[in-house]
């Protein structure tokens, strides 16, 4: 039985990536920072009792900044194939927070190959890089396109890039990069661009909220479903030899259309309930992301199969049932409320 281990394992594609490596028969193991609160809702369907001899999935407490406990952890698991899903990823607030996601998404990568190196283990390393490390290079953007990062978030994973590359040509470690671009789904955060946007409009259906406040729709971005994404990831550590690929749609879309897309799914007029909100635009925009996943397509056999529509629709259902369920707890509120009057 295959181990790996993944960083950031109760994210959203850390939940897609655990899903499907339990179904090619893996024993994960998936390292989660302590906190005050359980935030392991998008793997909680997939956890059973330490005590179960059917579980193969465990979690480790730990974190990217510190390098000694990463060394324990990895020669304690010996895992087939590690996963660095782990970071602060949302660009705009890596501009509140430059040193702190510097030190996460960008040094936390060279802490995790310096434990394989340390270590001695055999396993194959994945490195999330971005599409953002483009930046403000024009598209489409492949493996060849220099990177032009324009945010902190985007320049700590340049760093990581390089560095994998590094190890990877210095220590002989199988270390590839998949430049993913933007992928969603039900489970993305909601402090993200598309799941601020679809659910807001199903609040707003259910009449829970009135507004939506967003940044620039005029940035274009090629947006994938996360599903797909963490297929391709997998795909990359079972080739003979390590390399970096582009993985995308081959098709770009604004914020706009999204917003639209989204409204009109609802039969509502966005017109009426989106404002542009100046605190939401970033300090430096990037205008147009486009990929160009030719390379991956031939070498991995790896192909979208989720469309635009299909990623929209998808996630207007989820939440439109979530808004559902909160629509009729408020109301279970206000009768109670009445009643009790």
């Amino acid at each position: 039985m295959k181990k790996a281990f993944i960083t950031g394992i109760t994210g959203q594609d850390g939940s897609y990536l655990t899903e499907l490596l339990l179904d090619e028969g893996y024993e994960v193991h998936g390292l989660i920072r302590r906190s005050s609160t359980f935030n392991t809702d998008r793997i909680e369907h997939l956890y059973r009792d330490v005590h179960d001899p059917d579980a193969r999935m465990y979690l480790h407490y730990g974190d990217l900044s510190t390098s000694g406990p990463l060394v324990d952890l990895l020669y304690d698991v010996c895992p087939d194939e590690i996963y660095n899903l782990g970071a602060q990823s949302h660009v705009r607030v890596s501009f509140d927070m430059p040193e702190y996601t510097g030190d996460v998404s960008g040094l936390g990568t060279l802490r995790l190959l310096e434990a394989i190196r340390k270590t001695g283990i055999a396993a194959k390393f994945y490195q999330a890089s971005s599409s953002e490390m483009f930046g403000a290079a024009p598209p489409p953007q492949n493996e060849e396109t220099p990177f032009e990062p324009r945010s902190p978030y985007a320049a700590a994973k340049v760093y990581s890039y390089h560095v994998t590359t590094n190890y990877r040509d210095g220590y002989g470690i199988f270390a590839s990069n998949g430049i993913l671009f933007n992928h969603e789904s039900p489970r993305r955060g909601e402090t993200f661009v598309t799941r601020k946007i679809t659910r807001a409009a199903a609040r707003i259906k259910m009449g829970l909220q009135d507004k939506l406040y967003l940044g620039n729709l005029n940035a274009k971005r090629d947006w994938g479903y996360a599903g797909d994404y963490v297929k391709a990831m997998w795909l990359m550590l079972q080739q003979d030899e390590a390399d970096d690929f582009v993985i995308a749609t081959g098709e770009t879309h604004s914020v706009r259309e999204f917003v639209e897309g989204v409204f009109e799914r609802l039969d509502l007029d966005y017109n009426r309930h989106v404002e542009i909100d100046p605190r939401y635009f970033r300090p430096t925009e990037v205008d147009v992301l486009l990929g160009d996943a030719s390379k991956a397509r031939k070498a991995l056999n790896w192909e979208p199969a989720v469309t635009f529509q299909e990623l929209i629709d998808m996630m207007v259902k989820a939440d439109m049932e979530s808004a559902g369920k909160e629509r009729t707890l408020v109301d279970a509120g206000y009768s109670m409320g009445n009643r009790r009057s």
